[in-house]
């Protein structure tokens, strides 16, 4: 039988061009499905006739599903895409100030599956990250030329993150995407996992992996529980340009109303001179700040800021979202594994969010990839195990951990003022302390997975 061909109705798409391409929709031709199809692009992938197979199949296009997509498609295994959006709008070719921080781990990986190349020369390093109380001078400096020289993390923004993640799916031999559709009937069997789209199309793979979000109703059906509470917080986000250069810092700035956040970012031509504000403050006072007039809005920021990036101005609309904690009780189930904010949803105070999702990805596809070749079925339960051991405590020490930072940093009063200042003052001074934190911030702490080092599997 002939292997695998790819049918792609996008050879160039997103490489360098400043519009939206039509709607990407690579097909796969699986040596173990029939023969006959029927393709229609722009649109969900038409209706096939019988079952479709493949090796996965993952509910959610989102940076997180696309990323393990990609991952196993490094690696030879194959995977349905379903998502409910039509994913051109998530590629808009305006900047819309979403962004996120990604942690030199996770661009390892990124890099690995062959995304890093297009996503690098748009990407912000880190190289120090500065953490105070307020705008007072002491303040907890993590500086990469402490330790090895390389960057303690990226910033990048959303939409060229996707970029990057579709450029690569138009070389994927083993992905089929389906978007917009929508999983109408599932069923996990004892021999495998089905899917049937609102099309009537139906999918068939050992094993159904949930990259749903935060509210994923696939969870919910499968009845696992979480833990999730609300911090009465609202997050504030915006991108502003200013007149001197941030010098590749990110600031970590506590207030007694909460945390103040300004990320590295480069500007139009590559300048050091445009950030990301992440602004935590009352949960019922996030939608009027949100929709103070600009010249208010930027007078609030430089309040905060007290002038250490010179003057301001807004570079993106300003936008909110709630800030709330979530935990699953077991990433796994029968034929069924999460991963990203499906699993675990915590506070952005250490920009780990997304990280914790593509920590997810490197273990599950290091755990799926060896067990293909010693020929299991993909969802055996003693590969569910070990994935479930392998990212039930990190996730769970990494989320207790921004949890007590939020409490810490939130506490009012002197004792707990001075509690913080000697903190600060002794993880300065202690360097293996410091250096475990930046390990931290790198992703690079625990027991790494190959893709977060850089190496295949």
């Amino acid at each position: 039988m002939p292997p695998p061909r790819a049918i792609s109705c996008f050879p160039f798409l997103f490489r360098n061009a400043p519009e939206i391409a039509p709607m990407a929709c690579p097909v796969k031709a699986f040596a173990r499905q029939p023969a006959a199809k029927r393709i229609s692009c722009g649109a969900a992938i038409g209706y096939a006739g019988g079952m479709e197979n493949a090796d996965v199949i993952i509910l959610g296009g989102g940076l997180v599903g696309l990323t393990f997509a990609l991952a196993l498609d490094s690696h030879g295994l194959s995977s349905h895409v379903v998502d409910t959006a039509d994913l051109r709008t998530t590629v808009a070719p305006a900047f819309d100030g979403r962004v996120s921080a990604i942690a030199s781990a996770s661009m390892h990986m990124l890099d690995a599956i062959g995304v890093g190349e297009q996503l690098l020369p748009t990407a912000c390093p880190i190289d120090r990250i500065r953490v105070s109380e307020g705008l007072l001078p002491l303040h907890l400096d993590f500086d990469s030329q402490d330790s090895d020289g390389r960057p303690l993390g990226y910033m990048v923004e959303n939409r060229l993150l996707r970029h990057a993640l579709f450029a690569r799916l138009g070389d994927a031999a083993n992905i089929t995407l389906h978007a917009p559709a929508r999983a109408v009937k599932m069923d996990r069997g004892p021999n495998h996992a089905s899917v049937t789209l609102d099309n009537g199309q139906e999918l068939k793979a050992p094993l159904l992996i949930i990259a749903e979000g935060r509210n994923s109703p696939t969870r919910a059906a499968a009845g696992i529980r979480i833990a999730r509470w609300r911090y009465d917080h609202g997050a504030v986000v915006t991108v502003i340009d200013h007149k001197k250069s941030h010098q590749n810092i990110a600031f970590e700035i506590f207030y007694p109303t909460g945390p103040f956040a300004l990320l590295p970012m480069k500007g139009k031509d590559g300048e050091p001179t445009r950030s990301a504000v992440v602004w935590t403050v009352k949960e019922s006072l996030a939608p009027a700040v949100v929709d103070l007039p600009a010249r208010a809005l930027i007078a609030e920021l430089e309040k905060r800021m007290g002038g250490f990036l010179g003057d301001v101005r807004l570079a993106a609309p300003a936008w909110t979202y709630p800030l709330g904690f979530h935990h699953a009780d077991r990433i796994t189930d029968r034929r069924l594994a999460m991963v990203g904010d499906a699993a675990h949803g915590i506070h952005p105070i250490a920009g780990q969010g997304l990280n914790l999702g593509f920590r997810d990805v490197a273990a599950l596809a290091q755990v799926l990839v060896e067990g293909a070749r010693l020929g299991l079925d993909l969802g055996d339960p003693e590969l569910l195990r070990r994935y479930q051991h392998w990212r039930g405590f990190d996730t769970m020490m990494v989320a207790g951990a921004t949890d007590m930072l939020t409490w810490l940093f939130g506490a009012p009063g002197r004792t707990m003022k001075a509690t913080r200042a000697l903190g600060i003052a002794a993880v300065n001074k202690v360097a293996p302390l410091k250096q475990r934190f930046m390990a931290e911030a790198r992703g690079e702490a625990g027991d790494l997975p190959r893709l977060l080092r850089g190496e295949l599997i």
